[in-house]
């Protein structure tokens, strides 16, 4: 009783804390002003075999109605049309510039160094890293800025919509990306922090001023992390510097992963880099997500309803950890409606956390063992210090 009573008491914390982070998270709007002095914002886009994606990432980038961009993409080696495809368009819209990428020297991630090479190339006073598998919608540009210059923000990035396909991403997908960052991470507390507090970042849409860029070591300072975008959130957080995590459901979409196992492979990419933080955290995250948001499931099973219904309900454990799992699915609900997630996610809610659980093991194991994870056919192991 006491075990159960803990658990609830728990969970009705996570629920304030989302709530809290709902309720705060700024948004991009449709109506925000373009900035007086109109700056240049350079949009850079990392490319490594993305034939199937940058056509129409870069035509969505185009179709901005900020008046002051250009674009920069940089083709990191690619063995398929990615380079083809973005110098046609570069022939029709000379704001499109097509960068050669360079052979990755040792000690860098492939994405911080196409990344390190595109900050070099861009001319703005704004720097957005976007990656080549999202589409924006046509005010991205002119609201993410005014929403960063209004807020003395100087890194912007936050949670785009994720697309899925598939009923195993549509199940893991809103619980990685959304319900799990929503109830553990005090947002709203980071951000009414008059001194710039500690937030998230996300890769998929970095929103820099230039300046601030540069005095962190730009990428060169996370140049051996698989997950930079972790990292800068740390750098900047401590130089003094100020983070903004918003919510760009509303501006940006983006398809990570076309199967099962690509998910997969992503899922255990980012924990095998995470778990360089500290192994104490990945085990205390593990056991959090397993108490608070698996097991009560487990219990439910353990004492089924009809039990319950015999006894009149009598206030045991059964009927708090019926209790337990109505706040969980409850949460999982407002969180995908918020963002506008699957609909059925939820009702698989205890098979997602399982998956996620095993990928934590699998790349917290890889790392352990100096096995390393692949991606985008490069091979990164604890022996070439990337992390």
């Amino acid at each position: 009783m006491i075990y159960q009573l803990f658990v609830l008491a728990g969970l009705a914390l996570f629920f304030i804390n989302l709530i809290l982070n709902l309720a705060t998270l700024k948004k991009p709007s449709r109506k925000a002003a373009v900035p007086p002095d109109q700056p240049l914002v350079s949009v850079l886009i990392p490319a490594r075999d993305e034939e199937e994606n940058i056509g129409r990432c870069l035509t969505s980038v185009l179709n901005q109605d900020y008046p002051n961009f250009e674009v920069l993409v940089l083709d990191d080696n690619s063995s398929d049309r990615t380079a083809e495809i973005v110098g046609g368009l570069g022939e029709k819209d000379k704001r499109v510039q097509l960068i050669k990428g360079k052979l990755l020297p040792d000690g860098w991630a492939g994405k911080c160094f196409a990344c390190h090479q595109l900050s070099h190339n861009a001319r703005g006073s704004w720097l957005l890293f976007i990656d080549a598998d999202t589409v924006s919608r046509s005010h991205m540009i002119r609201s993410t800025l005014h929403l960063a210059i209004l807020n003395n923000a100087a890194m912007l990035s936050g949670f785009p919509r994720q697309k899925v396909s598939g009923i195993t991403q549509k199940i893991v997908i809103p619980i990685l990306f959304y319900f799990l960052v929503m109830s553990w991470f005090p947002l709203w507390l980071f951000h009414s922090w008059k001194k710039p507090g500690p937030t998230l970042a996300i890769g998929q849409f970095l929103l820099f001023k230039r300046e601030d860029y540069l005095g962190i070591g730009g990428h060169e300072s996370v140049k051996s992390r698989i997950m930079e975008d972790v990292w800068f959130g740390i750098e900047m957080h401590k130089q003094g510097r100020r983070i903004l995590s918003v919510n760009l459901s509303g501006v940006l979409t983006t398809k990570m992963y076309s199967n099962m196992g690509t998910m997969a492979e992503g899922c255990i990419k980012w924990f095998y880099s995470v778990s360089s933080l500290s192994p104490l955290v990945m085990v205390g995250s593990v056991l959090i997500a397993y108490i608070f948001f698996l097991a009560p499931f487990y219990w439910a099973c353990a004492r089924p309803i009809n039990a319950l219904i015999a006894e009149g309900f009598v206030m045991d454990w059964g009927v708090i950890v019926l209790v337990q799992v109505a706040v969980i699915l409850l949460m999982r609900v407002i969180t995908d409606l918020y963002f506008r997630g699957s609909k059925i996610s939820f009702l698989f809610h205890p098979l997602g956390i399982s998956f996620l659980i095993l990928a934590v093991i699998v790349g917290a194991s890889r790392r352990a063992l100096g096995a390393g994870v692949a991606w985008k056919d490069r091979v990164y192991q604890s022996i070439s210090n990337i992390k």
